[in-house]
C-alpha cells in the first residue's frame, strides 16, 4: 500500500513518529505541499493523509488509485466529501484529540488579560522593581477572576471542559448553543440565549463550528451587546468574527480585550486589522499543538487507517 503524508510539519516536526503509517505499507512524508503539488506528489497513493493541504473534487478526480483520505485534524473542510464519496474514496478525521489542551490556553489566554505576566516580568528583569521605593507595584489593572460569568458560545467538549475549569476558579458559567440543538442541562452551567450571553458575560469564548448560520457570528450588532469590560477568546474558527469590527471595537475601547488563537486566513495577511488593534493577544493557531494532544492525534490517525486497511473502518465521515 502506497501511503503519501501531504504536510505532516505540523503534527510532527521530528518529536513524534510515523511508525503506525510504516507498518502498513510504503510512506512518503512531505512537511508541505502546495496545491499545484498534490496531484504528482499522490498520484500513485493509495492513501492521503492532510492536515490542511485541500482535497477538492477537481483533485480527486485526477486521483484513480485513492481510496482513502486521513484527516490529521477534527475538522475536515479541506476535503470534498461529496466528490470523494462519488469517487469511492473514504474519510476519516481525528475527533476530540486536543479537549484539554485548547481549554488550557483558553485560560492562558484569560490569564494573560488578568496579570500580565510578561509585561511584569519584563519590567522586573528591566530594574524597574530595584529602582522601586515600594515592594509592590503593578504595570496594569489586575483582575480576580472569581465571581465572573464566563459565556460560552458553543458546549461540545471543549466548551464544557473550559466551563469545568472556569467553574474550578470560582467564576459563574452561561452557555448558548450553535443553533443546532439543546444539549441536556448540566450541572453549574445556565443555559441562555445568545443575547443574554452576550449582555451578561465578562468573558466570552468561542467554541462553535464554522457554519454559514455562524460566520461572522461576532459582529458589530453582538459587539454593541456585550459589557465594554467584557474579553473575547476564540480558540475555535476565525471566521466566527467579522475581523474588522472586533478590531474596531478594540480601538475605540467598546471592547476590553481580545485573545485569538485563530483568524480567518491563515497566515494572516500583514494586513489584517487584528494585527494593529489594541488590546489583542494573538497566538499562531497553537491551542491543539502540545506534544500530548499530537500524540493522542498521530495515535487515532494510525489507528483509523490500520482499520480501513483491516475492513473495518472507524471515525468515518459522512
Amino acid at each position: 500500500m502506497n501511503i503519501v503524508v501531504l504536510d505532516g510539519y505540523a503534527l510532527n516536526p521530528g518529536d513524534l513518529t510515523w511508525n503506525e503509517f510504516e507498518a502498513l505499507g510504503e510512506l512518503v512524508v512531505y512537511d508541505r505541499t502546495a496545491e499545484n503539488q498534490i496531484v504528482e506528489r499522490a498520484a500513485n497513493a493509495d492513501m492521503v493523509l492532510t492536515n490542511k493541504t485541500p482535497l477538492s473534487a477537481q483533485t480527486l478526480e485526477q486521483l484513480p488509485n485513492l481510496k482513502y483520505i486521513g484527516v490529521l485534524a477534527t475538522g475536515y473542510n479541506i476535503v470534498d466529501i461529496q466528490a470523494a464519496k462519488m469517487n469511492g474514496i473514504l474519510v476519516t478525521n481525528v475527533p476530540a484529540y486536543s479537549t484539554s489542551s485548547v481549554a488550557q490556553l483558553v485560560f492562558a489566554l484569560v490569564l494573560e488579560f488578568c496579570h500580565r505576566i510578561q509585561r511584569h516580568s519584563d519590567s522586573v528583569l528591566q530594574g524597574d522593581w530595584a529602582r522601586s521605593i515600594d515592594f509592590s507595584y503593578s504595570k496594569s489593572p489586575l483582575v480576580e477572576l472569581s465571581g465572573q460569568t464566563m459565556g460560552l458560545i458553543g458546549l461540545g467538549q471543549i466548551g464544557k471542559q473550559t466551563a469545568l475549569i472556569a467553574r474550578a476558579m470560582g467564576m459563574k458559567v452561561v452557555a448558548t448553543g450553535s443553533g443546532r440543538s439543546v444539549p441536556q442541562p448540566l450541572e453549574g452551567i445556565e443555559w441562555v440565549s445568545l443575547e443574554e450571553l452576550l449582555q451578561r458575560a465578562d468573558v466570552i469564548s468561542l467554541h462553535c463550528p464554522l457554519t454559514p448560520a455562524t460566520n461572522e457570528l461576532i459582529n458589530a450588532d453582538r459587539i454593541a451587546l456585550m459589557k465594554p469590560s467584557a474579553i473575547l477568546i476564540n480558540t475555535a474558527r476565525g471566521g466566527l468574527l467579522n475581523e474588522a469590527d472586533v478590531a474596531q471595537a478594540l480601538n475605540e475601547g467598546r471592547l476590553a480585550g481580545a485573545g485569538l488563537d485563530v483568524l480567518t486566513v491563515e497566515p494572516p495577511k500583514p494586513d489584517n486589522p487584528l494585527l494593529h488593534a489594541q488590546n489583542v493577544i494573538i497566538t499562531p493557531h497553537i491551542a491543539w499543538a502540545t506534544k500530548e494532544a499530537r500524540a493522542r492525534l498521530m495515535a487515532v490517525a494510525g489507528n483509523n487507517a490500520r482499520s480501513f486497511a483491516q475492513g473495518t473502518p472507524v471515525n468515518v465521515i459522512g
